[in-house]
């Protein structure tokens, strides 16, 4: 869950306790799931809009996939991957005579 273990989570629910108060705690969680709620929603909405906006051929688009690191190794990657398989090919119908090795 988010990365943190379990002692983590009750050192920060301990922290919460203390810092909101056992009676306003209750409240504050109910809050803060809601606002969490909302900001996925957001999220998924304006991923839905772009995959709209974007047209056909990217129904299957992932936002890590717009990461500009991402993006740039991905198109190298497919540039460098194309002639290898034409390479691997042309090793494959070369002949190489015995006597020369």
């Amino acid at each position: 869950m988010f990365g943190i273990g379990g002692g983590e989570f009750i050192a920060l629910l301990l922290f919460a306790m203390i810092l909101i108060g056992p009676d306003k705690l209750p409240q504050f969680s109910t809050d803060s799931a809601r606002f969490i709620r909302k900001v996925r929603d957001i999220a998924q909405g304006a991923t839905k809009d772009l995959r709209e906006n974007l047209g056909p051929g990217y129904e299957d688009l992932k936002v890590t996939d717009l990461h500009p690191k991402k993006f740039i190794t991905k198109h190298i990657n497919e540039v460098l991957a194309e002639p290898s398989a034409e390479i691997q090919e042309l090793k494959k119908s070369a002949k190489i005579d015995p006597d020369l090795l």
